[in-house]
């Protein structure tokens, strides 16, 4: 769980922003997204090998340029 303190003198939107990165550096909302709904064992393979597959054409179009 992401906490963060406002120190004396600092602005909303500084600690906002400290909390903003806070959370994305704990992948809080990609593991929302994941438990949001439930995938069969045959759909998750499915969708973890798309992503490989985009992973992998995304890194030889990198690597063509």
């Amino acid at each position: 769980m992401a906490e963060v303190y406002i120190q004396e003198g600092e602005t909303l939107e500084s600690a906002l922003r400290r909390f903003k990165r806070k959370v994305q550096q704990e992948d809080i909302i990609k593991e929302i997204k994941r438990h949001s709904y439930y995938l069969k064992p045959g759909e998750k393979r499915r969708v973890k090998a798309a992503l490989a597959r985009k992973r992998n054409r995304k890194r030889k179009t990198r690597d063509y340029e």
